[in-house]
């Protein structure tokens, strides 16, 4: 009964929430919404020295709900698989190069850049933190989180083929990301300093090709099943049996479950398989659905981000910490991007500015947070937590509302096409 309680206040919340923004605010509603519940949290902490009431039930649903378990191994694979399923697979395919560049070289280039610059960076605030640690927050903060990047990026105006760009490495990189993180985690846990390079290159074949192969053959599994017969309820209900049954399986065998997932929706979704296994009736019920899903699991997930503000350790030296990692980590983004940009710019005809749209575009979201609440104590968890929550909040709110109008000052001064 907890359980359905704790579900039920956070729809409850994330349907006023959502109102409130819609009738009033008008913010996009990834921003809207984790505005509003930032403001208030504010607010219930502001009531509490008078009634601890609101606080206390805030503080009952953070304190069950392991936001990471919920987010990496059940919310994840839903909102990938939606995402994915909508995503344009032809310019996906024409752009699978670069952005496999990005997911990849570009993520482990942006661990060690921002490892580095905040191993230095926090010394100005009078820490000292190991660089192993330092590391750690390199790689969960710099893959780009696809949820918030789907959400936003929708309303802002960017031309076709970069948005496939952005798009396509947000819903790979996370997985590239929490590969490299836990490589990381490993050796900062051992304290040997030892690292094993084949270890390394099977936790990553394992994961991240076993995660896509997989994802492959759900891709294959669902496309035979629908194809084969005409009923637009049930074939909804593939659809849905294939994330629950794939996520489980993949925890199972010890496969990327989010890679599976954007690989099984990039197939189910593309219009090969949509023309020759859906019929009109069914495309439209099947896309309705995992809109709907998607919108829904994206209000509570915000909403819960800013409910997070409860477990934090505002200290001023923490905060202080976070607005330099602002700066760190979106130079370190830039200088990722540089070589890949340069490497297939001419070939694929990029647009102009690509690796500053890319940069200001590339936005952090509940996976850096969920990561960061898997740091132990002697990782200077709380520490991180802080400068985590402090950039996440910077990158919707500030980076999110400021997209669009990047693009279209890009657009008067670079003759940029918003297809």
């Amino acid at each position: 009964m907890d359980y359905f309680l704790i579900i039920t206040e956070l729809v409850v919340l994330a349907a006023v929430f959502g109102y409130i923004n819609v009738r009033f605010i008008k913010l996009p509603t990834t921003i809207g919404l984790m505005v509003i519940t930032i403001l208030f949290t504010l607010g219930v902490f502001v009531l509490s020295f008078f009634d601890d009431t609101l606080l206390n039930a805030e503080k009952y649903i953070i304190n069950h709900i392991d936001f990471k378990t919920v987010l990496l191994d059940i919310m994840l694979s839903f909102l990938l698989f939606a995402g994915a399923l909508h995503t344009n697979f032809e310019q996906l395919k024409i752009q699978r190069w670069p952005v496999l560049v990005f997911a990849t070289l570009g993520t482990l280039v942006s661990t060690f850049l921002v490892g580095i610059g905040m191993y230095y960076g926090v010394q100005l605030v009078g820490f000292q933190v190991e660089f192993i640690y330092c590391l750690l927050f390199g790689a969960l903060i710099s893959p780009t989180d696809p949820i918030a990047v789907l959400g936003i990026l929708k309303k802002a105006g960017v031309p076709k083929k970069l948005k496939s760009k952005i798009v396509g490495e947000s819903l790979f990189n996370d997985g590239v990301g929490v590969v490299v993180f836990l490589t990381i985690f490993n050796i900062a846990v051992r304290g040997d300093g030892h690292v094993d390079p084949m270890e390394i290159l099977e936790l990553f074949g394992v994961e991240v090709l076993g995660g896509i192969a997989f994802g492959m053959l759900l891709g294959w599994i669902t496309y035979k099943l629908m194809k084969s017969i005409d009923d637009y309820d049930v074939e909804v209900i593939i659809t849905l049996a294939t994330v629950m049954a794939g996520t489980a399986i993949a925890h199972k065998i010890h496969v990327s479950a989010p890679l599976a997932m954007v690989t099984a929706g990039l197939i189910v979704g593309n219009d090969t398989v949509r023309s020759s296994a859906m019929s009109e009736i069914t495309e439209s019920y099947v896309d309705k659905f995992w809109e709907l899903i998607d919108i829904l699991l994206n209000t509570i997930l915000f909403v819960l981000i800013g409910m997070e503000i409860l477990v934090l350790q505002f200290e001023a030296d923490y905060v202080k910490a976070g607005l330099i990692a602002i700066p760190v980590v979106l130079i370190c983004r830039y200088l990722s991007l540089i070589v890949p940009v340069k490497l297939f710019e001419k070939k694929l005809d990029f647009v102009p500015k690509t690796g500053l749209i890319m940069t200001w575009g590339g936005l952090r979201g509940g996976i850096s947070i969920a990561l960061a609440l898997g740091l132990t104590d002697d990782m200077n968890r709380e520490f991180f937590l802080v400068i985590t929550y402090v950039v996440v909040v910077f990158s919707i709110i500030v980076q999110g509302l400021s997209i669009g109008k990047l693009v279209q000052k890009l657009k008067k001064e670079e003759g940029l096409e918003t297809d």
